[in-house]
């Protein structure tokens, strides 16, 4: 589906399903340099199981027309746009890393707007090294790799992948390695940035997951406890054995905890 918000095309998958206001939405954002496909398990099953999806490419990402928005509040404020062009009053956010932020900030920003945040691999505050920083901002290709080495645990770095034959960490890099040059470094830069997550947390009202890897570099679960103790009634589920890239090293886990919170 391609919707045009602020002017520029929005590509949202859908699960092959029509958007329907008259049923429950679940929206989906992904984390910095991936695009809507790491959510294809978990979007796919919503739309075929009574809800009305879009999984989308956040700006500047996949298929979506840039630039890549600088700032967590600037996709906050883009998700609810998006909502608006695709005729849904409202809707669930699932965000993972970045998108975690910007879900979370949306929720606080438009709370009319969100029913329920699933935050998958989020850390408030998201710090990232200065090495990283760098190199990204070079557009250096140890970047990428630096990301995929921390976010993919030991144990599914080689094999681990529940489908046969895919190899986790290679299909990871070639996503990043479609990225368009300078929207690595953006999207970092806006998590290092973004200084308000527990104020947003504060303001939320809508009921809330947070799913963390027990194995997560990029996103430690430590650095998720401070959001979880102020968003009310926070649920939290966390998966062992598994880094950031959770979607990809646990699949059923991830959706299962989807499922019971949704």
């Amino acid at each position: 589906m391609r919707l045009a918000v602020d002017g520029r095309e929005v590509y949202a998958y859908t699960g092959t399903r029509p958007v329907d206001p008259a049923k429950p939405a679940v929206v989906f954002a992904h984390g910095a340099a991936n695009d809507h496909s790491v959510w294809l398990l978990q979007s796919r099953y919503f739309a075929h199981h009574g809800r009305t999806v879009l999984a989308l490419d956040l700006p500047g990402h996949g298929r979506s027309a840039g630039p890549a928005l600088a700032s967590v509040e600037a996709i906050a404020d883009w998700l609810a746009a998006v909502l608006d062009a695709a005729g849904l009053p409202q809707a669930s956010l699932v965000g993972h890393s970045m998108g975690a932020l910007a879900a979370l900030s949306c929720a606080a920003r438009h709370p009319a707007k969100v029913t329920k945040i699933a935050l998958l691999g989020p850390a408030a505050p998201m710090e990232v090294s200065d090495a990283l920083l760098a190199a990204a901002r070079a557009n250096d290709h140890v970047a990428y790799e630096l990301i995929n080495e921390w976010s993919t645990s030991a144990g599914k770095r080689i094999g681990g992948n529940t489908v046969p034959g895919m190899w986790i960490l290679g299909t990871a890099m070639r996503l990043m390695e479609r990225t368009a040059p300078g929207v690595l470094h953006t999207d970092l830069a806006a998590c290092h940035a973004w200084g308000g997550g527990l104020d947003a947390a504060r303001a939320v009202r809508c009921p809330s997951l947070l799913v963390v890897g027990a194995r997560d570099v990029m996103a430690p679960p430590r650095a998720a406890r401070a959001l979880a103790e102020t968003l009310p009634g926070a649920r939290v589920v966390t998966l062992p054995d598994t880094g950031h890239a959770m979607m990809a090293e646990q699949p059923d886990a991830v959706l299962d905890a989807l499922r019971g919170f949704l």
